[in-house]
């Protein structure tokens, strides 16, 4: 080898028994401490997030280091499928204004909720999410799952999030012109807490922006990677994906890089 590379052998011998540099060690101590990170967020982290978590962890790198870290060891974010609607806006129910109007920054909570339903398949059947999210702090304050997708599931996710945040009179909560939120009762609940009701215009998913962000995010992260065999599997999931791991420790980059929950803390 050393003849068809024209090196010394003495120089060779010398190469391989040199101690590894201080910048060598460095690179390899940053990109044990990136597939680290990766694994611990559930491999769901791209180089923004990841550069974010080494950042708050003390780490000196810049986010294009990261990056080529990332791409030289195959270090990568699981990947989104297509988005499928579950509401059904074909009724003769009334409908409200869109009020909300894309206005998806609010500077306090419990000011503007965004509500919308999605499916998750398991072996048993269809297993139906409803959820309820700030959009102050995009936490997501109240949701409700069933074998079902009909107004009980809606009103159960809205009266969770009721529970928790106690808002005051004058919210407004917004969904899309679904049956189950333009139906009676759904909107007599909106009605005894105060709340104004918006409604995404037809066929219009930018409308919901940022609930449709978030049913993106827990289907490339969690539900598009599993298999799930029952219906009470994809619950306990959900749970922890909604309760431990997005609300309390996914960097969100709308606010800055950290949780829901560090943001209205910080806040």
């Amino acid at each position: 080898m050393c003849d068809v590379l024209k090196v010394s052998r003495s120089g060779f011998y010398a190469w391989r028994g040199r101690p590894e540099s201080k910048q060598a060690q460095s690179r390899r101590r940053l990109v044990v401490l990136i597939k680290t990170i990766h694994r611990e967020n559930r491999e769901t982290y791209g180089s923004p997030r990841i550069h974010a978590e080494l950042k708050a962890r003390g780490e000196k790198c810049c986010l294009n280091t990261v990056a080529r870290y990332m791409r030289d060891h195959d270090v990568a974010a699981k990947t989104r499928r297509k988005f499928k609607h579950t509401t059904d806006s074909n009724h003769d129910l009334p409908v409200a204004e869109n009020l909300l109007d894309r206005q998806f920054s609010w500077e306090e909570p419990n000011r503007a909720w965004v509500s919308d339903i999605t499916y998750v398949p398991t072996r048993e059947g269809w297993l139906y999410l409803a959820t309820v999210q700030d959009l102050f702090s995009r936490k997501i304050v109240g949701w409700a799952m069933s074998h079902r997708i009909d107004r009980q599931l809606a009103i159960a996710a809205l009266r969770m999030a009721i529970h928790n945040r106690r808002p005051p009179p004058g919210l407004l909560h917004h969904s899309d012109r679904g049956s189950q939120y333009a139906s009676r009762d759904y909107q007599d609940l909106l009605a005894q807490y105060g709340m104004t009701c918006s409604m995404s215009r037809k066929g219009n998913c930018w409308d919901n922006a940022v609930m449709e962000s978030f049913y993106r995010s827990i289907k490339t992260e969690l539900i598009h990677h599993e298999d799930f065999q029952t219906r009470d599997e994809s619950r306990h999931a959900i749970f922890e994906y909604i309760e431990v791991f997005y609300n309390r420790r996914r960097r969100h980059s709308t606010l800055g890089y950290v949780s829901p929950c560090e943001y209205e803390q910080a806040m």
